[in-house]
């Protein structure tokens, strides 16, 4: 099955990785195919083993190397298509678009947080099959009442967000990746 794990994190904050060291703690850790998507710390990768145990066994395998606590959450190639097709804000320039990754039941937990915030009319978010995704201006992710929501510690072990232009990237990459495989073993 091809995966993308998404490190909770990375390189914010004094935690500091190259890729290409994760990447090796990953294939060290009996994932195959393994490749980083950007250093925001997404790793594609094959795998037989359900996500919940290759979750223990990488949280564990990083959290050794870097010596931090990691927090992880993966997802299957299918389920990155349908966090981008699910996605129903309206492409802007003037805003950023973001999908949260993490466990059951936490898009209805940022939903209710959001639903507390003051923010402006360009300023939105919502659940679709299961998917939390918000929208803001551009500028704003961060000093916004709803951003700094995101950063508190009772939640850091509960999500992770990224911006929808990852996840593209993600899904072209696993693509690309994927069948040079393919056409590798031919």
């Amino acid at each position: 099955m091809r995966y993308c794990a998404f490190l909770r994190g990375v390189n914010v904050k004094g935690t500091s990785m190259k890729m290409a060291e994760v990447c090796t703690v990953f294939s060290d850790a009996g994932m195959s195919d393994v490749s980083s998507v950007l250093a925001s710390g997404n790793i594609i990768f094959s795998s037989d083993d359900n996500p919940e145990i290759l979750k223990k066994i990488l949280e564990k395998a990083l959290s050794d190397y870097f010596d931090y606590e990691a927090f992880l959450f993966i997802k299957s190639d299918e389920e990155i298509n349908a966090i981008l097709k699910n996605n129903s804000f309206d492409k802007n320039a003037e805003l950023h678009q973001y999908a949260f990754v993490g466990n059951d039941g936490i898009e209805k937990i940022l939903l209710n947080e959001f639903e507390k915030t003051s923010h402006d009319d360009s300023e939105k978010a919502q659940i679709v099959a299961n998917n939390f995704y918000w929208q803001i201006a551009k500028g704003n992710t961060l000093n916004s009442e709803f951003g700094k929501i995101l950063g508190r510690k009772n939640l850091r072990d509960q999500f992770t967000s990224r911006n929808i232009n990852t996840f593209e990237k993600i899904l072209n990459k696993i693509s690309i990746h994927f069948n040079n495989k393919k056409s590798d073993k031919k």
